[in-house]
Formats: C-alpha cells, structure tokens, sequence
C-alpha cells in the first residue's frame, strides 16, 4: 500500500479558516463507506450509520522540551465499529512554527512512514470536504499549518493506529514559556447529542473517548519555577533546579493541554500571563515562586500554636488517635529556633506550657510526650481555649500561626458565636495566621470560617470520609518552613482591581503563589516593573521583576476570565455566609455563574423551552445545574436562601467556596451535568460560554433587549465563509452547530439554517 499525506499552508482565501487555531488542534479521521475505489461521496444510507467522526481509543502523548525547544510524539488510535471497510481524511492542526519530523501509519503489525504531497492539491481537498460535509465541526480544524493524510483501508470492527512527530519552537512571553497540546477540539465532532429515535439509538456504536496519558520533559537552561498547568490535573516529579518530568493522564477530551513555566536563578521567580480582548478589562495571572535549593539559614523561624478540641465526642471513628498522631507530626517537624506550645481543651483548657518555648531536641520530645497523653472527655471550650492560645503570642516580628482543630459545637463556657468571635478581636496579635480545621459535620463554619477570615489564615473542613491524620499532617508539612512573609506588590503603575487572593498569603518552601486579577489601562504598558517587598525574619526585602507587558490586545491564555471569575464567585458566596445575603452579592453570583458557566448555590436551570427557574434552596453544588438568564425572567423575584452554618451542607459549601477561591484549573463541572433529554445543553468555548435553547447555541451575553447591531447569515453560504475569512476568531463559536447566536465586539452574529 503507498500511503499519501497532505500539508496544507495558510492561503489568503482559507486564512480566516486556519488561523481560529493557530496553536495545535487534536487528530480527527472523518470517514466515508468505500465499496469500491473511488470512494462513494455520498454512500447511500446504512442500517449502521457512520459516525461524523471515528472515535479515539487513545492518545499518548511523549514530549521533549529543551531550552525552548519541544519535540513532540504523538500515537493515536481510532477505533473503527462499524462493519464496513472505510476511507478516512485525517485532519490535524499543527503550530504555526511546527514542522512534521515523520508521519505514519500503522498497518497489519506493519509501520508504513508517508510522503508529502502538494500543499495546493492538499488545500482544495480540505476545501472541497468541509463544503460538501455541511459539518460546522470542521470549522474547528483550522489552523495556519493544517495537516492532512488520506488513510485506507479502514478495516470494520478494527482499530487504527497513527504516529506524529513534530517540532516547535517555544515562545516565552513575560518571562514565561507556553506549551500546548490540543485535546480540545474536535469535540463537536465526536460528541454528538444522542439521537431521540430509539431504533438510530440503538444501532449507532458509541462514541467514546478513550484514555489520553502525556509525558512532558523539561530541560531549562536556567532554574524551572512555577511549572503550571491551567487545563488538568498534573503531577510534577523534579530533578535537579533545571530538570522536570509532567504528566498526566485524562479520560476527557474537554480542554487542550496547557502547560507553562518560567525560567530564572532569582531567589524567587515570577511568571506573568495575560488575556485582554478589544475595549473590554485585562485579566492576569502572576505566579511566584522560591527556589528549590533553600538553606536552612535561609528559611523563617515562627512560632506555632497547636489547640486541639479533647471533649468527648473526639472518641467518635478513632477521631482523637488521628488527631493525636497528625499533631505529633506537627510537633516532630518543628525546626531548630522556632517557638510553639500545645493546647488541650474539653471544658477548660490545659497547657503544655506557659508560654512559648524555643524548639529543640528535648523539647519536642515533652511535647510529645504531653500530646500521647491526651484522652478525649467532657464538653467543648472554645471560647476560653481560643483566648489562652492567643494569649500566648508576644510583639516579636516572627511569622504567627494558630492551629485550632475542634470537632463540635461550643457547648460550655461561652456558648455563644457572635461573643466567641468578638473575644477573638478583642485580643490583638499582629501579624497572626489562623488555621482551622472542622472534623466531621458537626462544627460550626460561620465560626470557623469567621475566625480564618479575620486572621489571614484559611478554614478546611476534614468529612467522615476523609483521613483526618493524612490532611492535617499534609498542612503540617506545607506551613513548616516559610521564606517569605508579609508579602506586598506593587505593579508599577498597572491599574488592577478584584485581585485574589484578596491578602497575599506567605510563602512556603516548595510552594507556588498563584494571583488572579483583572487590569486596565488606555495603552498598551510594555517592559513594566513590579516589585515584590516581604520579610525574611527582621529583614524585609525587594525583588524587582522587568519587562512585563499588560497589552491592550492580548488573545492567548482564554481561560483567565473564567478562571477570575471562579475566584471572584468563591469570595462572594464567601462574603454572604460570613456576613450574610444581599441582593447585590448574589445577583452578581447569578452573572457571573450564567455568564462562566459556574456552578453556584445561585444557579438556574434551563430546560429545552428555553424557561427559566431560579432555585434559592441551598443543597449539594453536584446537583445544581445552571442556565442563561433570558428577558422572561429578569425581572422575577427571587426566593431568600438563608446558608447553613452547621450540618454536612454548611460543611460542603464552605469547602466548595474555598476551593473556588483558590482554583488554578479551568477543567469546569462536566457537561455529563447539563444534558438534558440526551443532548449536552452548555458548552464553553474560549473565554465564552452558550446554552442550547430551542436548537440554538445561545451566547451568554446575548440579551434580546440591548438591541444590538445583528448580522444574519444562513450557515454554509458564501457570505458565512467571507464572514469567517475577515473575523478568523468566529470559527470557532460558529463550530458548534448551524444555529448559533454569538456576541463579537460589539455585533450580534445570528447563525441560521
């Protein structure tokens, strides 16, 4: 068999096509029946229909980058289901700077490496199949060095396996290195609604997608820091300052894998991306991060408090011996020259001793001692034990930490929380971090919550379900050796606003301070300096970072507005259970939920009418669904939602706020959630979200009654192809399917059949 494939090069004409994904774009095989040679264009109807688009049964992925170099091996295979022997068109968008190393093809245990044809043979192709489909998921197959291959025979009921490798050169914005593998695109090919008739159903084979596994190497000629993926879950195994091995391994095929990394010696090394569209804010995203080879000389001696909750329901699921072995963890990792002491309370407090005391050998192994003896009994305290432990802080200029772990609620001494809490105040500790932790269901989080809030410090919650000893110690671990405190940063002149976290929290040996914020300026603010001011101990220090850029226009890293407004969500819902609803917090909630596609205990949901619900009961976020606010409703009154502040929902709920506030991911909630009636009702594209409403996909800024300037254009003429050539950014919301409503600078852009 000769094997013959394609690369196709930007046209003036297919320009707009191509460049809506100029960073890569994952491999699709579209096939047709092939009976006879040529194939059929048009194969007369089946028993079994084909799919739009052969399934992935895999995709591994083994990437080398060095320096700023990235080679890239790609194996994938598809999965042919049907019975019949097929021909397919292989279509993968490959980077602008990328070049195809080797291409082949996997036949009868055989390696079959490819030709390269003609680019101009190869762009009529694509043009002719993409016209001829009518299929608007092709749209997303346009990039400014497209690859194609022709691949036969497909063989029924068979697999198919390609490889590809391909280079490019990395570039490095800010100070920060962007690589990207497309997973993303092609979903509107092979995720499509399953059909409503029951015998189509029945015999159209499934379109899954299979398993996706990536190795990602990285040798740096300069020290890695802030290695950082925003689209999946990494894990990042090190060697040596300049060497890092990334993986991951993914069963969805929502979002392209990014991954990104700054490169510096400095003490601490800053990344920066940014994302701006045309007369709308800029968003940022600024990482920091110590370098890996810290002295122990260099690291900040703090004293540490621990307060454990000792009253009988402690004995409840082996609670107290977790707890007991989690703060023996803690005390065993105290370094030389820091300071702590360890609070014990049922009914009344104990201490191990009366003031701090300086960590040494034989110190730690009394507190030790004085930890193994603690037996749970009585009722809880916590009023008086809260006030002992701040009691015990002095006006030295060390890092403060408070670590309080209770169980329940006040039962004894001061009962209540409003008086527990203004106690707290009362007792001032400058400088303090407060750490709290609710162990089962049955504490109370406004109080907790409160506590972390007013004390730049963070409450968790540790459910039934869950390792108490494992997740306290992992904290343990984290705060022990802190290298930069007081952190304070200065942006040179860069308007910013709605930054988060909203109090720089300090940084830790191994850590990586992830800063989430929006900017505005009237021009573009290139070769910009920030400083960064913190203490290390008694000293405090500046560290100055230059040639930063907060463009005016910035059309990479998409992902930041939602990422910022997750963020944003997180510390609104946070800001009502603290201090209770108002109609301003949680109407922005609702925006910023429809407008993102954030699940939020203020959400609607959008049934296929296209009406509209508002559900103000508060209940488990995994069974919140969200849909677009339309002018029907606008105006309706919403119910009252009182937030729990006790129970496993007030649990749930402080956790899913926290952990929107501290989001560093845009994997989003699963549109397995938004599928109503067999068909997916929400997808994100970009920075945008749309909702399936009567067959349409509707924008989410898009409301009858701003009365904008529309175009309307009948999908697949040639007026929607000019349309795309001139706006190259449209195609890839116009792939979403033949009735689409976008909102573009400005326009509505109505997309009809």
């Amino acid at each position: 068999m000769k094997l013959k494939f394609f690369a196709i090069a930007v046209c003036a004409l297919f320009a707009g096509f191509f460049s809506a994904l100029s960073v890569n774009a994952q491999g699709v095989i579209v096939p047709i029946i092939c009976e006879r040679r040529p194939c059929l264009p048009r194969p007369i109807p089946r028993p079994v229909p084909i799919p739009n688009a052969l399934p992935v049964k895999s995709i591994q992925i083994t990437t080398k980058i060095n320096g700023q170099v990235a080679t890239t091996h790609l194996e994938q295979v598809f999965r042919n289901d049907t019975p019949y022997t097929l021909e397919g068109t292989y279509f993968f968008p490959i980077p602008e700077t990328a070049s195809i190393v080797e291409f082949a093809i996997w036949e009868n245990g055989k390696k079959l490496v490819g030709e390269v044809r003609s680019r101009e043979e190869a762009r009529r192709i694509y043009d002719e199949i993409v016209r001829r489909q009518r299929d608007p998921g092709l749209l997303e197959y346009a990039g400014k060095d497209l690859f194609q291959a022709s691949i036969f025979p497909i063989p029924p009921n068979s697999d198919k396996k390609l490889e590809m490798t391909y280079s490019q050169v990395l570039k490095a914005e800010s100070g920060t290195v962007a690589y990207r593998y497309p997973l993303g695109t092609g979903r509107n090919l092979w995720n499509r609604p399953i059909p409503s008739n029951e015998n189509v159903r029945r015999n159209m084979p499934a379109q899954k997608f299979g398993t996706i596994s990536g190795k990602i190497e990285i040798i740096g000629r300069e020290a890695l820091r802030n290695i950082y993926s925003p689209s999946h879950q990494v894990e990042v195994k090190r060697k040596g300052e300049t060497t890092a091995t990334v993986s991951f391994e993914t069963t969805s095929n929502d979002n392209d894998f990014q991954l990104f990394y700054g490169l510096s010696n400095n003490d601490f090394g800053m990344s920066l991306l940014t994302y701006r569209e045309p007369g709308k804010d800029g968003y940022f995203l600024l990482q920091i991060s110590p370098k890996d080879n810290i002295t122990e000389s260099e690291l900040v001696k703090k004293d540490i408090i621990f307060v454990l909750d000792t009253s009988g329901s402690m004995a409840d699921e082996g609670k107290m011996e977790k707890a007991r072995n989690a703060l023996l963890f803690g005390v065993r990792t105290l370094r030389d020259g820091d300071r702590f002491n360890v609070i014990n309370f049922a009914g009344e407090e104990h201490l191990f001793e009366d003031k701090l005391i300086a960590s040494n050998a034989e110190s730690r192994r009394r507190g030790e001692e004085f930890v193994k003896k603690l037996r749970p009994s009585g009722g809880t305290n916590i009023n008086d034990a809260l006030r002992a432990a701040l009691r015990q802080f002095d006006s030295s200029d060390r890092p403060k930490m408070l670590v309080f772990l209770t169980d329940g609620l006040p039962t004894v001494g001061e009962t209540n929380v409003e008086k527990i809490i203004k106690n707290a105040q009362e007792i001032k500790v400058d400088g303090l971090r407060m750490f709290t932790f609710g162990v089962g269901y049955d504490v109370n989080t406004r109080l907790l919550d409160k506590l972390a809030e007013e004390n730049s410090g963070t409450a968790d919650y540790v459910e039934p379900k869950e390792d108490l000893e494992i997740k306290v110690s992992n904290f343990f671990t984290k705060v022990n050796s802190p290298v930069l405190t007081d952190l304070d940063l200065d942006f040179g002149g860069v308007q910013t606003d709605l930054m988060y976290p909203r109090k720089l929290a300090d940084i830790f040996k191994g850590s990586q301070l992830t800063i989430i914020g929006r900017y505005r300026n009237s021009n573009d603010l290139n070769n910009i300096t920030l400083h960064l001011k913190g203490k290390t101990g008694r000293e405090t220090r500046t560290f100055n970072y230059s040639n930063l850029d907060f463009p005016m226009r910035a059309d990479k890293n998409d992902f930041l507005p939602r990422l910022w407004a997750t963020r944003r969500v997180g510390w609104l819902i946070e800001q009502i259970r603290s201090n209770g609803e108002n109609k301003e917090l949680r109407d922005e909630i609702v925006d910023l939920g429809t407008r993102y596609g954030i699940v939020t205990p203020y959400t609607s949901y959008l049934a296929t009418d296209g009406s509209f619900q508002i559900d103000g009961e508060e209940r488990n976020n995994s069974n919140m669904v969200i849909g677009r606010r339309n002018s029907r409703s606008e105006n309706r009154p919403m119910p009252k939602s009182t937030p729990s502040i006790t129970g496993q929902g007030a649990v749930l709920a402080s956790k899913d706020a926290k952990e929107k506030q501290e989001i560093v991911t845009v994997t989003g909630d699963s549109e397995n959630a938004f599928i109503v009636d067999g068909q997916i009702t929400l997808k994100k594209v970009g920075s945008k979200t749309f909702y399936l409403e009567n067959g349409v996909w509707v924008d989410s800024e898009f409301k009858e009654e701003a009365k904008m300037p529309e175009t309307k254009l009948q999908f697949a003429s040639n007026e929607y192809f000019d349309l795309i050539t001139k706006q190259k950014e449209l195609a890839q919301f116009f792939a979403l399917g033949e009735q689409v409503v976008v909102v573009w600078k400005g326009k509505v852009y109505r997309i009809t059949k």
